[in-house]
């Protein structure tokens, strides 16, 4: 019964993310913003030092100092600074200065593994309300501005001219990834969190033929992942974050060569 709970803990908090991940992936391939999302994961790790240096919620410390990460690239990059360099700088910067204010903390050197790659098979009941409180405000405000952050992604221009703000939509897409990254940090670790983000919607983007259905496809792919890398994990003894995320690899494999045959099939169907 330990065993059954235990694991229904995993899997929940890991569908849970997959919930908030799949459209916000979305978002982050639609807007070329895979860096944007490893810029605030990184951050993560600094969060995770300043959470235990004052003794908070380490879900508290990730959100803040993820929110100021993606706030201040995002400024920075509508200032007219290089987005290749802005967040080659900040983001190893990020995750530099965080692993070495770790290293002043025991208690957080001894558990920096879990803060990098994740450990879903220890989340207990309090995580996971905190994960599930992020991932449902991530999925509200998905759900609440999608009409016009698509517009706003299709191009700025005609969102002024429709009365969007694309400045808006676009801290509102920092909001969300801000909480992902702190939903997601126990599942998959820091160094992780931008490979779960990206690869399931890379996977449903082969398939689907509208948003709204690559953002459904996404989200069912990543809830795969998290099934197949639990189980290999738990079979295989391997670690669960990694695990998830190869999973989510394998998918994507498949759908390359999948979207090939399937293609071809089509062609081989149309008539003369």
């Amino acid at each position: 019964m330990i065993l059954d709970d235990f694991i229904l803990r995993a899997a929940l908090a890991g569908f849970m993310v997959a919930l908030a991940a799949g459209p916000l992936g979305c978002f982050v391939i639609w807007r070329r913003m895979a860096y944007f999302g490893d810029a605030t994961a990184h951050a993560a790790i600094l969060g995770v030092a300043l959470a235990l240096a004052f003794s908070v919620s380490v879900f508290l410390g990730t959100l803040i100092t993820a929110l100021a990460m993606a706030t201040l690239v995002s400024l920075l990059v509508g200032r007219g600074w290089a987005v290749d360099t802005t967040l080659g700088v900040l983001a190893h910067s990020a995750l530099a200065l965080g692993l070495v204010a770790v290293s002043f903390l025991p208690r957080a050197r001894l558990d920096l593994t879990v803060y990098l790659f994740g450990d879903i098979l220890t989340v207990g009941s309090a995580d996971l309300w905190l994960i599930g409180l992020g991932s449902a405000l991530v999925l509200v405000l998905m759900l609440w501005r999608w009409e016009r952050m698509l517009v706003s992604t299709l191009s700025e221009d005609l969102a002024r001219g429709v009365g969007i703000e694309p400045g808006r939509e676009r801290l509102v897409l920092v909001l969300a990834l801000a909480l992902t990254v702190a939903a997601a940090l126990q599942v998959v670790g820091a160094l992780l969190i931008a490979a779960l983000l990206i690869v399931p919607a890379a996977t449903a983007r082969v398939y689907a033929r509208s948003p709204e259905v690559m953002a459904a496809l996404a989200v069912v792919i990543a809830m795969l992942a998290v099934a197949v890398g639990l189980g290999m994990s738990l079979s295989l003894d391997t670690p669960a974050g990694p695990s998830i995320v190869t999973a989510a690899a394998a998918f994507f494999a498949g759908s390359v060569g999948g979207a090939g045959i399937w293609r071809a099939l089509r062609r081989h169907r149309q008539p003369g």
